[in-house]
């Protein structure tokens, strides 16, 4: 009888041993969050004292709320983001309308994620976040962004935001700044994609061992070009090369010694800028493009050459049609310098740009954008630019037809 007791007064105390240590676990997972495959915890950055809603902080490591926000959405679902593409630029004085009609024309067409870098002066900063928080829903989950402040090493920093246009050399700060991304799409903000942003990402898969970036050539007619004509310094190739549009491997360039006419040894990125500055100031006209030309110009092998097709500008029409692979498969990406968005000295480009700025997201694109977009191209006709306009609708019309083939939201 004795044995029959203590042999259920064990199996109780068992019993009641288990039960607490499950209550124990509940308790302790009550504040996590739960995911379809388990728990998972989150982190929440702390607060930065004095943080108010919609500035962004100076701590270049310092994410928005949004971002977090998207995380943490996406953890507590138990997925994993797919990997973002990397798009930055830089908008100083008067750019921020022009930046955000980039942006638009990026997000509209892109097929996966993306991350963007944007760099702006102080005043700029709320002016960005409340325009693109503003945009709906269903576009605001196709990208993430960062607002930085303008950084220069604070040694030399007047002289870097004086150098040709203000602020246009943070391009070449990059490697040092976004020591935490690997590889990332640099473009102006005068630049208007024709189609996804993916199409210029996928050619990071084409860089040899040795290729670190990848830009398109200043020129194609060495005859109207203006490098091999002007230039008091060394450049790239035939014609130098244009930095508007700039596919970076930002790993390699922090890590490789480049070549120079300076010393007999290597530099790497962060030694060589400030030199090269000192040594050329007095012979550059372009600024930080000319630079790049230089180092370049010394390691060739680090540069992927792509297609005039990725960076068409004013001067593949101007004088009359020149860039032929444009002629053959349309306008990948539009380079508006010069400033022809904003006056009428080239209004194809202007029309281009007014089309995608007027569009207003969730109406059809075929009907909102391209339609209107060809017919004020056919007033262009009287110009050489406007005599090429089948080009700048090309890649856009192919563009169009899959967002709308790909999305029931329009």
């Amino acid at each position: 009888m004795m044995r029959r007791y203590m042999r259920a007064l064990m199996l109780c105390m068992v019993f009641a041993v288990f039960s607490g240590l499950y209550v124990y676990s509940r308790l302790f997972y009550s504040g996590v969050s739960a995911g379809g495959n388990g728990a998972k915890k989150i982190f929440i950055p702390p607060r930065v004292p004095g943080a108010r809603r919609g500035v962004v902080d100076k701590d270049p490591h310092w994410y928005n709320r949004y971002i977090m926000r998207q995380q943490v959405q996406m953890e507590a679902a138990g997925t994993r983001p797919e990997p973002a593409m990397h798009l930055s630029v830089v908008a100083c004085g008067e750019r921020l309308e022009e930046t955000l009609t980039m942006i638009k024309s990026a997000v509209l067409f892109s097929i996966k994620r993306l991350h963007l870098h944007i760099f702006a002066e102080d005043q700029l900063h709320a002016s960005f976040i409340e325009a693109l928080e503003s945009w709906p829903g269903f576009i605001r989950s196709r990208f993430n962004y960062r607002v930085y402040p303008i950084s220069f090493p604070s040694e030399n920093a007047a002289e870097w935001k004086k150098l040709f246009k203000p602020c246009a050399s943070q391009r070449l700060f990059l490697p040092l700044i976004l020591k935490d991304v690997d590889s990332i799409v640099y473009v102006d903000s005068d630049i208007l994609f024709l189609q996804p942003v993916d199409h210029l990402w996928r050619l990071l898969s084409d860089f040899n061992s040795s290729q670190l970036a990848a830009m398109a050539p200043e020129h194609e007619e060495p005859r109207i070009a203006w490098y091999n004509r002007f230039a008091r310094h060394p450049f790239y190739g035939r014609t130098g090369i244009n930095s508007g549009v700039m596919l970076m491997n930002l790993t390699r360039m922090r890590s490789v010694f480049f070549k120079n006419d300076m010393t007999s040894v290597g530099l790497r990125w962060e030694e060589l800028l400030m030199p090269l500055l000192q040594k050329y100031k007095l012979n550059i006209t372009w600024g930080d493009q000319d630079l790049l030309n230089i180092i370049f110009h010394y390691n060739p092998e680090s540069l992927l050459e792509f297609p005039c097709q990725w960076n068409y500008r004013p001067d593949h029409c101007i004088y009359g049609s020149n860039c032929a692979s444009a002629e053959e498969g349309g306008i990948y990406i539009l380079h508006g310098n010069r400033g022809v968005y904003h006056d009428y000295k080239q209004p194809a480009f202007r029309a281009v740009y007014e089309a995608i700025k007027k569009f207003t997201f969730g109406t059809n694109p075929a009907t909102s954008l391209l339609e209107p977009l060809e017919e004020e191209l056919w007033k262009t006709t009287h110009t050489y630019c406007g005599k090429s306009h089948t080009l700048f609708t090309k890649r856009l019309r192919n563009s169009v037809v899959n967002i709308t083939r790909k999305t029931h939201k329009w």
